[in-house]
């Protein structure tokens, strides 16, 4: 029954969605019925026909019209496009008039079905967020609520199959969930215990207990939905000057009818049929209904293309100036790296075996949570060395951590922590040849001296040297701009593929070398992903934000990558300059065809049917390459 209902709503609304296109099919049918009786010699009931036509094919635009000219005090195109109409009518034109509606009000479908289009990925978006959850009671029993009742810190049930209701962290259990809706990725990921859930995706498998760590209204999925809608809201330049031109235009084509209804008369002895109608048809192709039309259709379409890839542009001027980019800066660490050390190499002193050092080693970083010290001890986890409990270790910021194992003490840290001599002197140098090759070196030392080092670095996000290759196809020069050290800033730079680099970047740092590049290439891209990231986000032309950064991050750019994938930054650069060759398109064609019919008409040649269908077919098909932008870019 609830299915029936819920069905019933559905085939409701979408009545609704095509409404316009149903009332300009109608007129249509009504125009030919009207024409077909007018040719039998039915005068009266034909332009009774062609009335009711006028009526139900223009009153969606003829209320748009009225209602923006109240609210903004100025005339629109929507209001020529009456005066026109009612002019056919009044010199006897009742067919060029109603043909005139039924294309406006075609073209005006056409602008809706554009809209509904662009939203269409909010909407499928919203239907994902799930409304209720099963929240576990402090007896141990579940009850099911609204997410927005919920607290951060509730103890949330999500059962196989279920949508995660907020974002949180697993408490109990483990699963494999389906992260599409956030990142794009078909392949479920694998979560346990302490581990990040997301709102919006899908638990496939167990049944998992979370905790409840953000507001339902500041999840992730939340913050996607707010991006695409004010990117949707916001307009670009370009638009805010043609909507500002058409109110100055509209006057000016007012004027010059009036103009035209008297001034040829006296002229060119034109009689006063002749010039009423040449005024008429002026009023008709004079109109920049095609010019108005040419960059909204584009721009709403290209926005959702985006989307719908994972690029999320935060308004119509990113997408615009994306295009325009002639150098792209990158953050290393968590945007061209992965932000996950792994450790590269490992060597012990002669008379110690491997699996007892990395076993001291590991034993020690496991009391630390460092990202060096994770990396070296899930190194050890995968040689099949288990690391100790717990051991007496002291923490020494900045240098590294003394422990004692069976009354003997072990040092681990940088060689100004364990000495430099020995550090140097180990293996003839090695630890100089592995810092060359962009390696953080971590030793382990005892009283006898060096007992092991671990070697470790970030590593290249997979797509990273193709995204890099795929910008420098575009014209694009690359850069880093990193915090790391010179050495291993060279070799990531290197193997990634860039154009240049520039090592031991403060955040302040990062602001002014954006500074000294905005000078020489004008339009420059930053790509970022931490919260030292956002002063060079926000001071850069266009700020670019990793789907996976932090919130401040997020907030600051202007573009956010949802996939984490650097390729989307050229497919969006792609999108964006496609856009503007159909933007540039679509703007000298609708004016060409403005300025033809308007010479015409005062030649003579142009009569008002051969008018109403070079004017409105010029803003259909402006409309209709517009849309191209929702079709895959290659």
């Amino acid at each position: 029954m609830i299915a029936n209902v819920e069905k019933r709503q559905k085939n409701v609304i979408d009545w609704k969605e095509h409404i316009e296109l149903i009332a300009a099919l109608l007129s249509g049918v009504l125009i030919i019925f009207a024409w077909i009786i007018g040719k039998n010699g039915e005068a009266n009931i034909s332009v009774t026909l062609y009335i009711i036509a006028f009526l139900i094919g223009g009153f969606a635009k003829a209320k748009e019209g009225v209602e923006e000219t109240i609210k903004n005090r100025e005339l629109n195109v929507e209001m020529l496009m009456i005066f026109a109409a009612i002019g056919s009518g009044i010199i006897g034109y009742w067919a060029e008039g109603a043909i005139l509606i039924f294309i406006f009000a075609i073209s005006g479908a056409l602008e809706t079905f554009t809209l509904n289009k662009s939203h269409k990925e909010i909407s499928s978006l919203m239907e994902l967020q799930p409304e209720e959850a099963w929240l576990i009671q402090k007896d141990g029993t579940d009850i099911k609520v609204s997410t927005s009742s919920l607290l951060v810190g509730s103890v949330l049930l999500v059962k196989p199959g279920e949508r995660i209701p907020v974002d949180g962290q697993i408490t109990r259990g483990s699963t494999s969930v389906d992260m599409s809706a956030i990142n794009g990725e078909s392949l479920p990921v694998t979560k346990g215990i302490g581990e990040e859930l997301f709102a919006g995706t899908v638990n496939l498998s167990g049944a998992i207990e979370m905790e409840m760590t953000k507001p339902s209204s500041e999840t992730l999925f939340q913050k996607i939905i707010t991006l695409v809608q004010s990117a949707q809201s916001e307009k670009s330049p370009s638009q805010q000057f043609i909507e500002k031109f058409e109110g100055t235009y509209v006057k000016v084509v007012l004027v010059s009818v009036v103009v035209m209804m008297f001034l040829p008369h006296y002229l060119f002895d034109w009689d006063w049929t002749t010039t009423f109608y040449r005024a008429i048809v002026l009023l008709v192709v004079a109109s920049p209904c095609a010019l108005v039309a040419s960059i909204m259709p584009a721009t709403l379409a290209s926005v959702s293309n985006g989307a719908k890839r994972g690029v999320l542009f935060k308004g119509g001027v990113h997408l615009e100036h994306f295009g325009s980019l002639k150098t792209i800066a990158f953050d290393k660490t968590g945007t061209l790296t992965t932000g996950k050390p792994i450790v590269t190499d490992f060597y012990t002193r002669e008379n110690v075996e491997s699996e007892v050092a990395l076993d001291i080693l590991s034993s020690i970083e496991s009391q630390s949570n460092h990202p060096l010290a994770i990396a070296i001890t899930n190194f050890a986890k995968e040689n099949g060395v288990v690391p100790k409990e717990r051991i007496e270790i002291e923490d020494v910021p900045g240098h590294g951590i003394r422990a004692l194992i069976n009354n003997e003490e072990y040092l681990v840290g940088n060689p100004r922590f364990v000495g430099r001599e020995i550090a140097e002197d180990f293996k003839e140098g090695l630890a100089l040849k592995l810092a060359e090759e962009g390696k953080t070196v971590i030793f382990l030392s005892d009283s006898k001296g060096i007992v092991a080092i671990a070697a470790l670095r970030d590593t290249l996000r997979e797509e990273a040297v193709v995204a890099i290759q795929s910008l420098k196809d575009l014209g694009i020069y690359t850069v880093m701009l990193t915090g790391d050290n010179e050495k291993t800033a060279a070799v990531i730079a290197k193997e990634a593929g860039l154009d240049s680099y520039i090592a031991e970047c403060l955040p302040e740092t990062k602001v002014e070398q954006l500074k000294i590049l905005m000078k020489k290439y004008k339009s420059v891209g930053m790509v970022g992903d931490g919260i030292n990231d956002a002063p060079a986000l926000a001071t850069a032309t266009s700020g670019i934000a990793m789907g996976d950064g932090t919130d401040v991050a997020l907030e600051t750019a202007d573009i956010v990558l949802m996939q984490n994938d650097l390729r989307r930054i050229s497919y969006a650069i792609k999108l964006s300059r496609k856009m503007q060759r159909i933007v540039k398109q679509n703007v000298f064609f609708s004016i060409a065809v403005i300025t033809i019919l308007i010479i015409f008409n005062f030649m003579q040649i142009v009569d008002l049917p051969i008018g109403v269908i070079g004017h409105e077919g010029s803003t259909i098909l402006v409309i209709l390459n517009g849309l191209r932008m929702l079709n895959r870019i290659n």
